[in-house]
């Protein structure tokens, strides 16, 4: 425990220093009571530390600052049974030992509160207060129903790995094949999982839904199969590697992030323009790109507004253009991220018309959306992702629409992310249930 780490020793010999600490240790019941742990477990030394891990997921970081702790009582026992006469010698070692161990055990706990802060909901600015004065955080958290864990000690133990499929999706000539085992990343020298055991075949021609609530991992899906962000993955575009490939094949994908990144001082043609320039091979002439510009226009409707500003063009119009950008090199895999953002249903609905469209020529559609009732019926698939007991985004569901409302018992898009969603979220919390059921059937 660290609280006023910086102060000097009489400060911590005060009686306002022993009651920060039993402020401290009040806290730390709270907080153990609320993940599921014994709470008197939190007033032992050592232990305390160990059974924190255990509620963060950090077991090994708990281990380790409990075994410093128990070093630095060892230190300061010594320190207290040595004798006057060898106070000079020995207490400078003493010391020193103290300084570097309590050096270590700092950063130990700071990893073991960070994890608290993840586990809370918490922003990671929390950190100073749990460093520099602990006793507040921890009382806060423990005693006020506001903070309430995401998840508790028995679930962070829940082994997902248990309901893995354990089969991969057959890698054919034509279409999307996406195997992909892990994508991880490393916060704070630990290895996080962010998606797991995730694999489809999507047909070309097929325009799918991709669904989940927040942090179940779509846009790192996203990322992984475009190449963004590559994961341990195959993915096969084609016939052709995506990750092997990625310098010939990224303009054989479309992306279209929520946000546009369009200059407003430059009109429709001139904004096609630049975008046939970056992305057409350097083998086209300026009239053939001149052309392609001309057929894109054509099919999203921007025709009569070529020479306008794109500051000037309407909600829709905007949509229409960045997604014209990114079809300007004629991609087979086409991935939009809520293109329907800030339309209203008809805008909308005549947007989802032309992908649609694009669909049927052959091409291979993926798009996220928050308001999939409204176009459902244009979609041939649905990709339903969810957070598994240990915060990883598995695949829930991956088939025909239809197919999806009978897995779920669900008649609405936005029913089935409810579903998965936890409680804390304003969900079902039933994610592990259908993971398992999902990866059962794919199993057969």
């Amino acid at each position: 425990m660290f609280t006023l780490f910086f102060l000097s020793v009489d400060l911590k010999n005060s009686s306002f220093y022993l009651i920060l600490n039993l402020l401290y240790l009040i806290g730390m019941w709270g907080i153990f009571k609320k993940c599921g742990l014994t709470p008197w477990h939190a007033l032992i030394p050592c232990l305390r530390e160990h059974k924190l891990g255990e509620a963060t997921g950090l077991e090994k970081e708990g281990r380790i600052a409990a075994l410093l702790h128990g070093i630095m009582i060892l230190i300061n026992e010594v320190a207290l049974l040595t004798t006057p006469d060898s106070q000079t010698s020995s207490g400078s070692l003493l010391n020193i030992a103290t300084i570097f161990v309590g050096l270590i055990q700092f950063i130990y706990l700071a990893k073991l509160y960070l994890g608290l802060c993840e586990v809370f909901d918490r922003k990671k600015r929390w950190i100073l207060l749990w460093l520099f004065l602990d006793s507040v955080p921890a009382v806060l958290w423990g005693w006020l129903k506001k903070y309430q864990p995401l998840w508790t000690a028995a679930e962070m133990k829940n082994d997902a790995t248990s309901y893995f499929s354990g089969s991969k999706a057959a890698v054919l000539d034509q279409g999307l094949t996406v195997n992909l085992e892990e994508r991880t990343a490393t916060e704070f020298f630990k290895k996080k999982y962010l998606l797991r055991d995730i694999h489809m075949y999507i047909q070309p021609g097929h325009m799918v839904l991709l669904l989940g609530g927040s942090g179940a991992g779509k846009t790192t899906y996203i990322n992984a199969v475009n190449g963004y962000e590559k994961a341990k993955a195959e993915v096969v575009l084609n016939g052709h590697n995506m990750y092997r490939e990625y310098k010939d094949m990224q303009y054989d994908i479309g992306f279209v992030p929520q946000q546009d990144l369009m200059r407003g001082s430059d009109t429709v043609y001139r904004t096609l323009m630049d975008a046939a320039t970056l992305r057409l091979p350097s083998a086209f002439t300026h009239e053939e790109r001149e052309k392609r510009v001309e057929e894109v226009m054509d099919i999203f409707g921007l025709t009569p507004v070529k020479n306008n500003l794109v500051v000037k063009l309407s909600g829709g119009q905007r949509k229409r253009l960045s997604i014209a950008m990114e079809f300007i090199s004629n991609p087979t895999l086409f991935i939009l991220d809520e293109p329907d953002s800030g339309l209203d249903g008809v805008m909308a609905r005549e947007l989802f018309l032309q992908l649609r469209q694009i669909a049927d020529q052959g091409k291979i559609i993926i798009v996220i959306t928050h308001t999939p009732d409204r176009v459902i019926d244009l979609f041939d698939d649905v990709i339903v992702l969810a957070k598994d007991a240990n915060r990883t985004g598995r695949l829930a569901w991956f088939g025909p629409i239809e197919d999806a409302r009978a897995f779920f018992g669900k008649e609405k898009m936005e029913e089935i992310v409810k579903a998965v969603n936890r409680q804390e979220e304003g969900g079902e919390g039933r994610a592990d249930e259908f993971i398992m059921k999902y990866a059962e059937v794919q199993h057969v």
